[in-house]
């Protein structure tokens, strides 16, 4: 017998112990953040996620003595066959401990699978596509991820590129220190001039998506997030369903300050932002559970987060030109309160997208974590 057993999983109990896998992968792993056990159980029902009504998917767990200690998933989707064109399969959830035998087990098992349907070419991880967790971590080892972001070790990139993986685009983190720039530092004058010229010239105003009014605000949001990301590399639009369901997951965390449209004055939607309050620095204490006491934990803990993940900012591209980018930023540090949150990351910025990463530059960020989406002909 085979010294690691690749099983694919055919249950819910099997579905809960390929979420498990990272509790024991990074169980010594001081910056690794629990994710809610609950929350990763939704997201993977194929009854529950819209991603499942257009991909096909498989998901494995690997054993050694009975004992998981790897996982990976590998999907067809067919909106990326569609929008991206050429004949990929992706994988993804991809966990296991510092052992080169489980990692090959496991990429040449989603390899196969993905060969054996005919693709000719896979990329990832992505969890599912790039408009999900993505990417392994290659920078940043010593800083904790945020909200939706992705955490490994440096042995995860080792074992990937030994199975014949490279390169396909870096994704890069941008940390921004928000109380500084809520005080007029370090942030360059010509961000601010834009700003103020979508304003006065173009009659564009700011302002916070209404939770009251949440299933509309989220088609606003996803009109402007499908156009604006349309031609960024890997980009597959996203169903109304997608968004939908989606706002369903993040509605416990969503703080509407931090949630921002800007439109004309005759309601056109022209831009979008959508920032994250750091729930990691909470769900840290809560060990992927929201009972006996973790829901305690989150209640307590939602007011003393100090921290935001700007997870997603496009404008459409009629108004490209029109500054509304630079209004929005300048209303994240609008938003920064004194005794409130202090910093903020942004990302995932592809490494090509020269527009973006100018900007945050000149809003005094730093380049803190680094990630990266592989490929490999099968």
């Amino acid at each position: 017998m085979p010294r690691v057993v690749v099983r694919e999983v055919e249950n819910k109990k099997d579905l809960k112990k390929f979420v498990k896998v990272p509790f024991r992968v990074h169980r010594d792993h001081s910056e690794w953040v629990p994710p809610l056990i609950l929350d990763r159980m939704q997201f993977l029902n194929r009854k529950k996620n819209p991603y499942f009504d257009h991909a096909e998917v498989g998901l494995w767990i690997a054993e050694v003595d009975g004992e998981p200690v790897g996982r990976i998933s590998a999907q067809i989707d067919e909106r990326w066959d569609e929008y991206r064109g050429g004949n990929d399969g992706q994988f993804g959830f991809f966990e296991t401990i510092d052992d080169a035998e489980v990692a090959n087990a496991l990429m040449d098992t989603g390899s196969e699978w993905l060969a054996g349907k005919g693709r000719d070419r896979v990329y990832g991880p992505m969890d599912f596509t790039t408009n999900d967790e993505v990417g392994i971590q290659i920078e940043g080892f010593d800083i904790k991820p945020v909200v939706l972001e992705n955490c490994h070790q440096p042995y995860f990139q080792k074992l990937i590129e030994a199975n014949g993986f490279t390169k396909a685009m870096d994704l890069l983190m941008w940390h921004l220190e928000m109380g500084k720039l809520a005080k007029g530092l370090e942030f360059h004058p010509a961000i601010m001039e834009a700003a103020q010229k979508s304003l006065d010239d173009e009659g564009i105003t700011i302002r916070s998506m209404k939770k009251s009014d949440m299933k509309a605000e989220v088609m606003r949001f996803h009109e402007v997030y499908n156009e604006a990301w349309g031609d960024n590399w890997g980009f597959v639009p996203i169903t109304e369903d997608e968004a939908g369901y989606h706002a369903k997951l993040l509605k416990q965390i969503i703080d509407e300050d931090w949630a921002m449209i800007a439109e004309k004055e005759d309601g056109e939607v022209v831009g979008a932002a959508l920032t994250l309050p750091d729930i990691n620095q909470v769900l840290a204490k809560m060990n992927g559970r929201i009972l006996p006491g973790g829901w305690f934990h989150f209640l307590t803990g939602k007011r003393k987060i100090d921290n935001v993940r700007i997870l997603a900012l496009g404008v459409k591209k009629a108004y490209q030109h029109t500054g509304v980018a630079a209004a929005l930023y300048v209303r994240h540090i609008q938003t920064t309160r004194p005794d409130g949150v202090m910093s903020g990351e942004a990302g995932w910025i592809l490494e090509t997208n020269e527009a973006m990463n100018r900007a945050l530059e000149g809003m005094g960020g730093v380049v803190n974590k680094k990630y990266r989406i592989y490929e490999k002909t099968l």
